[in-house]
């Protein structure tokens, strides 16, 4: 049985290492927050102080966290992964971040004989908490196939995308369907109010047609309660569009629509927004139509 340590106890890295551990994995976890930490010590985990005593303790250590800066500190800085880096320990990142940074953190690490994974995550809080996540992978194959039983425990789909970085590219393109969905709901359902139609009934119409996604699946019921507490931190999502907008110019590559995505969650985040739901991005276009929706407080 492969032991698993667990850095970033988040709104997804929680859940996601208690799943771990009731695979039965024995889990070492540290966090930023001591919460979590004890949390999930009752429930069988062991705490470590620093993620280099985290990676001396097991043979895969999995970091979950906001951002790349937070992923080259915990891999690379003072008492980092890379302090109690040794040969054969398995590196896998569920954090979404800068493509290129996932591949300079696998060349330092690889360096002491660690193999590293790029493997970011789709499917909310509610995948996570139900082990039903989607993840994407980048690497060495055969440290995915060491690494499986694990990822097992947190996601139903296991994607070997290609080499360093590429999960990070795949997370990059999911985040763009992600804000496209996002605003497309919030514009049909403020239409559809707009136009003196029940937009709970047009969900209900076109969620099992051609408009059918994730987004209508999920996100509705949520909304017509008034309920945009996170799944998904809208500073989170305009972190990961502001990636992607960072890939695109790297390769030249014009995202126009995605541009303007980007810009509704930077607006809504400076409408102090910033820690909603990323669903919560309708709150941009009720404030420029005077409009709320439709069954909310």
């Amino acid at each position: 049985m492969l032991r698993v340590g667990y850095i970033g106890l988040g709104t997804m890295g929680k859940p996601m290492a208690r799943n771990i551990l009731k695979a039965g994995f024995p889990l070492v976890v540290h966090n930023r927050s001591r919460g979590p930490v004890e949390e999930l010590v009752a429930e069988g985990a062991r705490a470590a102080s620093s993620p280099a005593e985290v990676a001396a303790q097991v043979d895969v250590v999995i970091t979950n966290l906001p951002t790349s800066k937070d992923v080259e500190q915990v891999a690379l800085g003072p008492g980092g992964i890379l302090e109690a880096a040794r040969e054969g320990l398995i590196f896998v990142d569920h954090s979404t971040i800068h493509p290129e940074t996932a591949r300079r953190i696998a060349q330092v690490l690889g360096e002491k004989g660690v193999l590293c994974l790029d493997a970011p995550v789709s499917g909310g809080d509610v995948g996570a908490q139900q082990g039903t996540l989607t993840i994407m992978v980048g690497g060495p194959v055969e440290a995915l196939e060491k690494v499986r039983p694990v990822l097992e425990a947190e996601g139903k789909t296991i994607t070997h995308i290609g080499d360093h970085g590429a999960g990070q590219v795949a997370k990059a393109a999911n985040q763009i369907m992600v804000a496209a969905q996002m605003v497309a709901m919030a514009e049909l359902l403020l239409l559809a109010q707009k136009a003196g139609v029940d937009p709970r009934r047009v969900v209900a119409a076109i969620r099992g047609g051609a408009a059918g996604c994730w987004t209508l699946d999920h996100k509705p019921p949520r909304l017509f309660q008034g309920d945009r507490r996170p799944g998904f931190k809208a500073r989170l999502m305009l972190k990961d569009l502001d990636i992607v907008l960072d890939t695109a110019r790297a390769y030249g590559m014009p995202l126009f629509a995605t541009a303007v995505h980007t810009q509704l969650y930077r607006a809504m985040c400076e409408q102090g927004l910033e820690d909603l739901d990323n669903s919560g991005v309708i709150a941009v276009y009720e404030a420029l139509t005077g409009m709320r929706l439709l069954g909310e407080a």
